[in-house]
């Protein structure tokens, strides 16, 4: 009976021994997963930019920088100050409202690092009919509103004197006031507007002069609504992506300027706008 019990024991012993075996043999074939791959990090970049074209245009390589990990986030203002101040302080990545003698003059009154990254687009400026409806019918004494932001004026006087309404000091240049006037024929008196209410208050005066963005926004079409309108040729006026200084080549914002200067926005701006705004690239 010792010995049946002895036998059992170890036949018992054994079984249990192979199996432990067989059970680390199979644990030991089981190949270890593998550990799935990260994905890269999405990369958020925001952009200040104006409704229209700026947004407009920015909207249309949305798709081409989430291809590359990049969300692009559009912020929308409707004044010429936020903009930059937002960038400056860090808020916004970049952002695409302006053009260069402006950022030049923000930066000179207001202490800020804004630079330009690329060029972009051009927008002719504009004279729109309010109370009078043709250029050569401009009574004496009659009021032409202008924005009232230093470069805007300077150009809008100029575009003005093109038409031969007014003289300007040639040494004013790109800064000339109403002071500057040399010669005013008509006796014109101007009144000094934000550029975003120009076309709000353009049957309030004989003519406005308006900034094409704003006047997109409007509804007008500066290539056949404007009694007259500036050259593209030579401009001094390109419409500039921005970022804070020390930002120029953060590999978001270059591919954001890849983006903006690629075939797909320069055909997308010839279709949508038709000379309202030109492509600069």
């Amino acid at each position: 009976m010792n010995k049946k019990l002895l036998t059992l024991a170890l036949a018992l012993a054994l079984c249990l021994s192979l199996a432990a075996c067989g059970g680390k043999k199979e644990e030991a074939e089981t190949p270890a997963e593998t550990p799935s791959e990260t994905p890269a990090e999405t990369v958020t970049l925001n952009v200040a930019a104006s409704p229209t074209p700026h947004a407009e245009i920015l909207n249309q390589v949305k798709d081409i920088l989430a291809e590359q990990g990049i969300d692009l986030q559009v912020h929308e203002y409707g004044d010429y100050v936020v903009p930059n101040t937002a960038v400056e302080e860090g808020e916004e990545d970049a952002n695409y409202f302006q053009h260069i003698p402006y950022m030049e003059n923000f930066n000179a009154e207001n202490g800020t690092h804004i630079v330009s990254v690329a060029k972009i687009h051009y927008e002719p400026m504009g004279i729109y009919a309010g109370k009078c409806t043709k250029l050569e019918d401009l009574s004496d004494g009659a009021v032409i509103a202008i924005p009232n932001d230093a470069t805007n004026e300077a150009r809008a006087l100029l575009l003005l004197e093109a038409q031969g309404l007014i003289k300007l000091d040639p040494d004013a240049g790109l800064a000339a006031t109403p002071n500057d006037i040399t010669e005013n024929p008509k006796n014109l008196s101007f009144k000094e507007l934000e550029a975003a209410m120009l076309p709000n208050t353009i049957t309030e005066v004989d003519l406005s002069v308006i900034n094409s963005n704003y006047a997109l926004q409007a509804g007008f079409n500066p290539t056949k609504d404007a009694l007259a309108i500036e050259s593209a040729d030579g401009t001094p006026y390109p419409n500039v992506l921005c970022v804070k200084e020390g930002r120029e080549n953060d590999p978001a914002i270059q591919a954001l300027v890849k983006a903006l200067q690629s075939d797909a926005v320069r055909d997308y701006i010839n279709e949508t706008y038709g000379g309202a705004v030109v492509p600069l690239f």
